[in-house]
Formats: C-alpha cells, sequence, structure tokens
C-alpha cells in the first residue's frame, strides 16, 4: 500500500486527563468513619486507567496505558518501580480491561477485522504469561466487552453484542450479560437480557449495571443456578443516584460502585454494604474536587483501587504526541488542539485551541516546540492554509454548529512569518472578511492548490450548501467574487480541495436529509459537474449505507487518498466508563478516492476527528525529532461527565 506522510488529528479530551491508578486499603473501622489514605500505583506521567491487582497480595497491578502511543496493557509493582509491558498481540491499536488469574492475562483487543461494517472489532483474549499463546475467546463474528473472571479462573462473563448488529447506541450499550467456561468458550449462556460491566464474587454471583425502566444507572445481581439457567437478576443499588461500573469483593460483603448524585459535581467512588444496604463514601473524603473511575478489589477484599486525574502540579501538556500508526511510513501525531492544517513546507501548523485553556487561531511549529496565537477570537475555528503563501490562513469567525442564518464568516488572517520569534508568544495579523454580513452561516474554508479561491460550507439560502470564493477580495471581486457549488434541502459541508486541484470532497445528508447524522463522502468537480457518493459501508441499495457518519475529509497530498472520521467500526468499550466523548465511535479511515482499500487508522475508546495530511514521511522531515511541551500549558484535568449521565430525572 504506497501511502506515506504525516496525518496530525485531535482526539477529544485524551492530552488533558492525566489519570493515574490509585488504591486505598480498607478496614471497617476505616470505612465507616472515612479515615482513609491512598497510594498512587502508576508512573505519574502517563494516561493510565482500567486496572485489576494482578496477585492476591495487591502488590503488583495490571492496568491500560496509552503512554506508547496506543491503549497497551502492563504490570506494575505497588512502588511502581518494575514496570512491564505484557505479552499480547503487538498488532493491535487497542486493549483493554485486563485480568491476571492462573498465570494468564484475559482482557478486549481490537485487531481482528470484522466481515461487517458497523460492527465492533472488540472481543476478549487470553494470554499465558510463560509461553505467550493466545486464544481468542469471543466467538468469529461476535463483539465481547469488559470481560470478568471468576475466582477460580475458570468463568469469564462479558458484556456482549452476540452476533447482532450495532445499532448506533452508545449511551447504554444494548448489551447482554454472557457467561462461558475458558475451557469450552463456544458453549455461552446469556443470563441477564440487558447488562453491562460484569463483576464475579466467587464463582456463583454476578453483578452488573444497567440504565433501569425508571432513568437510573443501577447495579444488579444474578445467583447462578445449576446449568446457569433460570436466573433472576434482582436490583441491587436504589434509584435516585446512579450507580454503575461495579466490582465485587471475593468475601461477599460488599461491591464498590462508580456513583452520580444530585448536586454533586463529581463521578465517586462508593462502597455499598450488601447486608446493611448502605452506601459508604471513599473518595469523596479523599479528592472531593475529581472524578473518580472504575472500582476494582484486591483478591482478599483489603484494598480497593480506581483511577482519577492524578492532580494539577507544573506537568506540561505536549502541543503533539507520537500515535502507533498499523502502516509503515505514515506517522501519526495528536494535536492539544483542533482543526488542524499544514504550511506549504510543512514546517508550521494552524490550528485552534481547546476550549479551555487558549481558544482562538494560532500557529505551532511542527516540532511542537513553540506555539503563537494570531487570534484570540474565542469563536475563530476551523484552518486552512493557503498553499502558496506561508503567512495566509483561512479560518472562519462565529459560532460553531450553529443553524443556517447564524452569523459566521470566512475570514483571510494575513501575517509576517519572519515575525514567528521564540521570544514571541502573540503575532500581529490582519484580519480580512471575506464573506459579506447579514445572517449567513459561513464556514469551513478549503482553498484551492493555486491560492485564488476558496470552497465553504454556507447557509445564505436556508440551507447549508458549498460555494467557491474569491481568495483575496472575497464577495466584493470584480470577477464576481463567488459562485455556487451544490443547491439543494439538504447539509454539504467540510469541503477539501484536492492538491491537484481535480476534486472537492465534503460530506453530506442529502441521500437522507431527514436524518441530522447521515453524512457520507461525496465529491465533485470545481465546476459542479460529476457529483458522485463514495459508497464505504455497502452498495447503494443496502439499508447499511444509510448508518455512514463520515466527516471531516480530507485527501492525501498526492490526491490519491482520502482520510477521515467514520463510525464504521462501531465503539470499542462501554462508555459511561469514561468522560465525556460526544461521538465515541469517532476513528480515523482512509480509502483511495474511488472508495476502494478502505481501512482503520485509529482503534480507541475516544473521539477522533479533524485530520491533516501533509507529505513528510519521517518526523526528522519536518522537524519533529522530539516532542516538547507548550510553555505554560499546565496540565489542569479540565474535562467533562457524560453529558447524557444526568441526575435530572
Amino acid at each position: 500500500m504506497d501511502v506515506q506522510g504525516t496525518i496530525v488529528f485531535s482526539t477529544v479530551g485524551l492530552l488533558t486527563y492525566g489519570f493515574d491508578v490509585f488504591s486505598t486499603v480498607l478496614a471497617a473501622d476505616h470505612i465507616a468513619d472515612g479515615d482513609l489514605t491512598e497510594s498512587r500505583r502508576t508512573d505519574g506521567v502517563s494516561v493510565n486507567f482500567n486496572a485489576q491487582f494482578a496477585d492476591k497480595s495487591g502488590e503488583t497491578v495490571v492496568f491500560v496505558s496509552e503512554r506508547t502511543g496506543s491503549a497497551r496493557l502492563y504490570q506494575t509493582s505497588s512502588a511502581g518501580d518494575e514496570i512491564k509491558l505484557l505479552p499480547t498481540n503487538q498488532n493491535s491499536l487497542f486493549h483493554d480491561r485486563p485480568t491476571i488469574k492462573n498465570g494468564r492475562v484475559f482482557y478486549v483487543s481490537a485487531h481482528e477485522r470484522p466481515s461487517d461494517s458497523f460492527k465492533s472489532w472488540a472481543a476478549v483474549y487470553m494470554t499465558r504469561l510463560d509461553t505467550e499463546e493466545t486464544v481468542r475467546l469471543t466467538p468469529a463474528g461476535s463483539v465481547d466487552f469488559s470481560p470478568a473472571v471468576s475466582e477460580s479462573g475458570q468463568l469469564v462473563a462479558v458484556a456482549s453484542y452476540g452476533s447482532r448488529p450495532w445499532k448506533g447506541d452508545f449511551h447504554a450499550l444494548e448489551t447482554e450479560i454472557t457467561i462461558f467456561s475458558v475451557s469450552e468458550p463456544e458453549n455461552r449462556t446469556i443470563v441477564a437480557g440487558s447488562g453491562g460491566w460484569p463483576t464475579f464474587s466467587g464463582e456463583s454471583t454476578i453483578f452488573f449495571h444497567r440504565k433501569a425502566d425508571d432513568g437510573w444507572w443501577s447495579v444488579y445481581r444474578i445467583d447462578l443456578q445449576e446449568n446457569f439457567e433460570e436466573n433472576i437478576a434482582r436490583r441491587i443499588t436504589p434509584p435516585g443516584l446512579h450507580a454503575f461500573t461495579p466490582a465485587a469483593s471475593n468475601d461477599g460483603k460488599y461491591i464498590a460502585v462508580a456513583t452520580r448524585r444530585k448536586g454533586i459535581k463529581f463521578r465517586h467512588i462508593e462502597i455499598f454494604d450488601l447486608k446493611s444496604e448502605r452506601f459508604y463514601p471513599i473518595t469523596e473524603t479523599l479528592n472531593p474536587n475529581a472524578h473518580h473511575y472504575n472500582p476494582f478489589f484486591s483478591p482478599d477484599s483489603n484494598q480497593l483501587g480506581y483511577h482519577r486525574f492524578r492532580g494539577e502540579s507544573n506537568e506540561k501538556m505536549p502541543n503533539l504526541l507520537p500515535v502507533a500508526s498499523p502502516i509503515q511510513g505514515l506517522q501519526l501525531l495528536r494535536l492539544h488542539g483542533t482543526f488542524p492544517s499544514f504550511s506549504p513546507a510543512g514546517d508550521l501548523l494552524a490550528m485552534n485551541g481547546d476550549f479551555f485553556e487558549s481558544p482562538g487561531l494560532m500557529v505551532l511549529r511542527s516540532d511542537g516546540s513553540k506555539r503563537w496565537t494570531l487570534l484570540k477570537s474565542p469563536t475563530a475555528f476551523y484552518t486552512a492554509w493557503s498553499p502558496v503563501e506561508k503567512g495566509v490562513i483561512f479560518t472562519s469567525i462565529g459560532p460553531i454548529f450553529d443553524s443556517s442564518k447564524a452569523t459566521v464568516q470566512i475570514a483571510r488572517i494575513s501575517f509576517n512569518p519572519d515575525d514567528l520569534d521564540d521570544k514571541k508568544n502573540e503575532i500581529y495579523a490582519d484580519v480580512k472578511i471575506l464573506t459579506r454580513g447579514g445572517t449567513a452561516n459561513n464556514a469551513f474554508p478549503s482553498c484551492s492548490p493555486d491560492g485564488k479561491h476558496v470552497v465553504f460550507r454556507s447557509g445564505r439560502s436556508g440551507h447549508k450548501n458549498l460555494y467557491i470564493l474569491d481568495a483575496i477580495d472575497g464577495e466584493i471581486a470584480d470577477s464576481g467574487g463567488i459562485q455556487r457549488l451544490t443547491e439543494g434541502e439538504w447539509v454539504d459541508t467540510m469541503p477539501a480541495w484536492s492538491p491537484d486541484g481535480e476534486l472537492i470532497a465534503f460530506s453530506s445528508n442529502r441521500h437522507s436529509p431527514a436524518n441530522p447524522e447521515a453524512y457520507s463522502i461525496y465529491l465533485v468537480r470545481p465546476d459542479g459537474s460529476n457529483l458522485r457518493r463514495l459508497h464505504l459501508a455497502g452498495p447503494p441499495e443496502s439499508n447499511e449505507a444509510d448508518r455512514e457518519r463520515i466527516n471531516h475529509v480530507c485527501f492525501s497530498p498526492d490526491s490519491k487518498w482520502l482520510l477521515f472520521t467514520a463510525n464504521l467500526g462501531s465503539v470499542s468499550a462501554e462508555t459511561v466508563s469514561m468522560p465525556n466523548h460526544f461521538q465515541p465511535y469517532g476513528d480515523l479511515w482512509f480509502c483511495r478516492i474511488d472508495g476502494t482499500g478502505l481501512t482503520r487508522l485509529t482503534c480507541n475508546a475516544f473521539e477522533n476527528g479533524t485530520p491533516a495530511w501533509h507529505a513528510a514521511d519521517r518526523l526528522q522531515d519536518i522537524g519533529l525529532i522530539s516532542v516538547v511541551p507548550a510553555a505554560g500549558e499546565t496540565l489542569r484535568g479540565q474535562f467533562e461527565e457524560p453529558l447524557w449521565l444526568t441526575c435530572d430525572i
């Protein structure tokens, strides 16, 4: 596959997480009076999460970490000074929910592509730690999340879609609780028709969560019967609060849960006494103003672990972070910001800042070492660098994702590249509005390769369609500075002009205008001819074609490939266990301009998007020898809970 270059993209929130795994020692009197202390179990540098104790003493912890550019599995001692990468599939970009039992590690991986679109790649595997022999426990064609292993290590419970297709759910996944033995994984029994995140207490009791009919996330209990038949699920936690991601103690006394309560802004870990049916706060007494996630007990039930933001410090967030790539010669870099575009030489990036620290329009050295502000406006979004002028960037100014009548304008931002001095943080820029005033949502510019025209989306007709604009004088140009490219009662948006000038790619729901989420890729020539749709999920007559949600399209430097964000791989994990992601199924894919060669580039449980592609195929080609944090950008852990996880019920 002749694909090369450097791709820069955004991932919602991830660089701000600062997650570490912590644990606290439990004692009955300490639980009752809240006299607890905690210990950090991971390195204090990486994004570390979803852990389990790895031995009976609770000395070692197995966990997921993003430290090498993808979610891999590691094991560490209680002191944190002995860390090893576990011998799981090296080609997998995604691992999750590890558990070590009897010299074997059980986990989720997503390295085997299913035969159908809109099916998750997530499956459960088991790897022997001595021989590194790996067995897939999930049947071919099925999808499993969140494995739990019984005390003996002989039984596994999962949240499973089975072989059913994904319906687009990502708040409360429509999974079942399925159980099977390690020796006969093909013989599976559904013990609960709805639920997720199972956890064993001993060998015969399973707890899991699901959203109850009254709207509250709650924990349920199943006491397994002979042959796993006629199991009855009983609700354990009461309405009035959300309780989810349970962990059960092996002594049968407690479950630990994450909770969201009315009047409390943060997700906290609490212990629920199964006998007294009383909650005991754990993390609220330790860190009241931080979110805590996904508890786990030690085998002897004397320790409780979880992960959380490690706390504000002088730690710096990198401007650019290398990400593992499945394609040799194609570099992936995660940007601390949004909507990047490369300068003609690739030595600089235009970008919009994150919404917490520094919104506006910025320029970044492509080695990540220095960033300058060109425009402080918090309403500046999207960037398109002129292919022929190093000092010209196009952007949109106004509210993002608003109605067709919202006032948003296309702006030409000009600056002197010689002013990009290490001693400065802000650079003077001239702002020229290219579109006329009034109520018209003009956004998402992309420049022609000769630098003379800009294609953009406008709502001036009452519907969002594409127009081409004079790139220097705008709508007031003597040559009739604007022309309409597409027309219809639907949404055409986020256009990208090919580097060879032959095509414009864009996203549109014109095939299903009544569905505001049914976006696919379309191609058209700049003169409006040869309009066509790329059918990536299936042929035009299939029902699958209208389930595509594809956006953020751009071209490869040679104009032969298209890069975009898509929902074709479904979700990879239970989203209630994570911070907010608007589209947690959003991963980067690419294909040829005729739709063939469809390939997945990223695979994780986050939302990835807004990519840019440059011809440089080695880091040193654009100065990326080291990735340096931004001056003054300290890690503050500013991220949101899922917006749909509300206590207003």
